[in-house]
């Protein structure tokens, strides 16, 4: 897949092509990027159950007529019952990856839902979120396909998973382990989002749904109640930002990892490497990434918290500094502590320059586990990430927000190009990131060659737990060799894999001509019209 699609009256991308398709009928119905958006944030959930859900969190970045995005934080907090004696007094020195004590914060997304449609309603949109989630909904009732990760996904983490709360019933066909190509059908999380599109995303949170939510929480063993549902709401907050070469990059605030993607690429570009694909391309942007990362690790956590501020690490001086300390011969020793991470990433942008980055994510595949009865929503396990010792923003505290993975980017160029990319996958979505923007804006490839080239990614990611430097096979053996020698730690994978995540990304030229591009790592399609 090296094609780009183009078209003249929007675009949309996201990794399932069911809900590509729920998007681009929105467009084509006169709705705008916002309004897509919203159609395949409703539908991912359905289609792609494994890699998002409801019951997690979502970071927005929204931009209109080339000017600055305003950032959606819909970041769930924890619960106020969720404490470090909570845990130590069940004899537990970190927090469980899955079950109900993993389900310890709440689901933030749909709060942004509540303020997007506010903004959305500024920006002249009309669709109701009736209409919004008609796709969802008649895939839920009536069913849908499942794709190649979510059988492998289920197979492969079902010891895991078995015994939370809801898991077998829902996920299982019969309960049988679900096979690619198999029809399922959700119909409790269909009455949900037809629900949510006729009451408004706010009754998850102060309505009877979450009354009915609350009910099911507490019967599965969380923590989370009816209290802190009411108390969850979105921000409105400023990007972050760093200005490159011929563009200016934008990417989302603390508590998310956003700081490291908006790093990389600045300290990458002093580097001043002149071709991509070689050892010194491939070298460089590996070393940056460490820079970045263990500035992020440092610092990074729940913005209240923080003791620097992420701005800092994005001035010109600490960046040249950060860039000095790169070697252009020798790997720096690696590894740091790394994130896992289960997520997906959708954009659009319309023909009137609505820009859209989405990304919407429940932690781990699968999130806790725990699939709520009555609701048919799976809940996040974002706060197992949490700390139960030591000091800093990292260590859990009731109505702390958790650290992040997510991290929507944009880019608005001088040119008059707007581009909406990301990626899904823990670690690797900043280094996704920034393989798929120094492609195609630094070294001039294809947005679709950009996404389909090989991949690298250091560290974690969701479905893996070794810290190396994982390439796909396709990169020269020329290369990996002298990544070898330079000191790197190598694992070679297989041409394509799931484990480099699902990128996508959207173009709009000035002349009003779009670019679409989607991972073929992933079920996604990149659509226009």
């Amino acid at each position: 897949m090296l094609n780009t699609p183009r078209s003249r009256r929007g675009m949309v991308t996201s990794p399932h092509h069911l809900a590509s398709e729920a998007g681009l009928r929105v467009l084509r119905e006169g709705g705008n990027a916002i309004e897509a958006t919203l159609a395949m944030a409703a539908s991912l959930p359905v289609v792609y159950p494994h890699m998002n859900s409801l019951g997690g969190d979502g970071f927005w970045l929204i931009s209109k007529d080339g000017k600055p995005p305003i950032a959606i934080d819909a970041c769930g907090t924890a619960a106020q019952a969720a404490t470090v004696e909570f845990y130590k007094r069940k004899g537990l020195s970190t927090i469980p990856p899955r079950g109900p004590l993993a389900a310890n914060t709440v689901a933030g997304t749909l709060s942004g839902w509540a303020e997007v449609i506010a903004i959305d309603k500024e920006m002249g949109g009309k669709l109701p979120l009736s209409r919004l989630v008609e796709d969802a909904v008649w895939s839920a009732e009536n069913g849908f396909a499942v794709t190649a990760t979510q059988e492998q996904l289920t197979r492969t983490k079902f010891d895991e998973l078995k015994d939370s709360s809801g898991f077998v019933e829902t996920f299982c066909l019969n309960r049988k382990l679900p096979k690619e190509g198999q029809l399922m059908k959700l119909p409790a999380l269909g009455k949900t989002l037809k629900h949510i599109g006729q009451h408004g995303p706010m009754d998850f949170y102060t309505g009877t749904l979450a009354k009915e939510i609350a009910a099911d929480l507490k019967r599965c063993g969380s923590p989370v109640t009816f209290e802190d549902l009411t108390a969850q709401k979105a921000q409105r907050r400023e990007a972050l930002s760093v200005a490159v070469k011929d563009a200016t990059l934008y990417n989302f605030p603390p508590p998310t990892q956003g700081l490291a993607s908006l790093m990389i690429i600045a300290i990458f570009e002093r580097l001043k490497i002149q071709e991509a694909e070689t050892f010194e391309y491939l070298h460089g942007i590996v070393e940056a990434t460490k820079q970045a990362f263990m500035v992020r690790d440092r610092i990074v956590g729940d913005p209240a918290l923080m003791k620097e501020q992420a701005e800092h690490y994005l001035t010109p001086d600490i960046l040249d500094e950060l860039a000095s300390r790169v070697s252009y011969k020798h790997a720096l020793a690696w590894p740091v502590p790394a994130n896992r991470g289960d997520t997906v990433w959708l954009g659009a942008i319309d023909q009137d320059g609505i820009a859209v980055s989405f990304i919407q994510s429940i932690y781990f595949e699968f999130g806790s586990g725990c699939v709520l009865e009555n609701s048919g929503i799976i809940w996040q396990n974002r706060g197992s990430s949490f700390l139960l010792d030591g000091n800093g923003p990292r260590v859990l505290k009731p109505g702390r927000k958790p650290f992040h993975t997510l991290n929507p980017a944009m880019a608005l160029f001088n040119d008059g190009r707007r581009m909406v990319y990301g990626n899904m996958g823990g670690e690797g979505q900043p280094q996704s990131q920034s393989a798929v923007f120094s492609r195609y804006a630094m070294f001039g490839v294809g947005l679709q060659a950009a996404i389909t080239a090989p991949r690298w990614l250091l560290g974690k990611t969701w479905g893996d737990s070794t810290v190396t430097l994982k390439l796909e096979s396709r990169f020269d053996p020329l290369v990996v060799q002298a990544m070898r020698d330079a000191g790197h730690n190598v694992e070679m994978l297989e041409d394509f894999t799931s484990t480099m995540g699902h990128a996508g990304a959207v173009v709009r030229h000035a002349d009003g001509m779009f670019e679409g591009a989607t991972d073929p790592r992933s079920d996604g399609a990149a659509m226009g019209f």
